[in-house]
């Protein structure tokens, strides 16, 4: 679980921690998706560094415009990515409401509809099928973090 707003830089097998900060805007995603696939290809095999850039891009777009949805673009948005020996870490930081992520993902898995046939909520479908691990979490009761964990073997 995620207990603070910045990396655990003292865990033995991390090997680089990255942080970009954003404002609340769609368009900030292709700076995201470029900075992404600029720090993570020397740490990530193509596979699944196509796979997080999907995941990326899907917690980026729902927290621009659900969690973020009312708030002035000035609002910034933290993306910290940690990259260690045998897993990727992406942390996606908000200030919305908070979401029960694991309580929605339920409730369409009980739907008997295809994912892609829906208007919406695709891409928690998404992030969950190309993650390991993925939870939101609300922090002090100010913020919200999307984390993503990604297995390398």
């Amino acid at each position: 679980m995620v207990q603070s707003d910045r990396p655990d830089n003292n865990h033995p097998s991390l090997l680089k921690p990255c942080r970009l900060i954003v404002e609340t805007e769609i368009l900030a995603l292709e700076k995201i998706l470029v900075w992404f696939e600029t720090i993570a290809k020397p740490y990530l095999p193509p596979k699944i560094l196509w796979e997080c850039k999907l995941a990326l891009s899907e917690g980026f777009t729902n927290t621009v415009l659900y969690a973020h949805d009312n708030l002035p673009l000035t609002v910034p948005i933290i993306v910290d990515v940690n990259f260690y020996h045998t897993w990727v870490e992406i942390l996606i930081w908000d200030q919305g409401p908070f979401f029960d992520l694991k309580a929605k993902l339920a409730q369409l898995k009980e739907q008997q509809i295809h994912p892609l046939e829906l208007e919406s909520d695709r891409g928690l479908f998404f992030m969950d099928k190309l993650t390991d691990e993925l939870e939101y979490i609300r922090i002090n009761n100010e913020k919200n973090c999307l984390k993503m964990k990604k297995h390398l073997i």
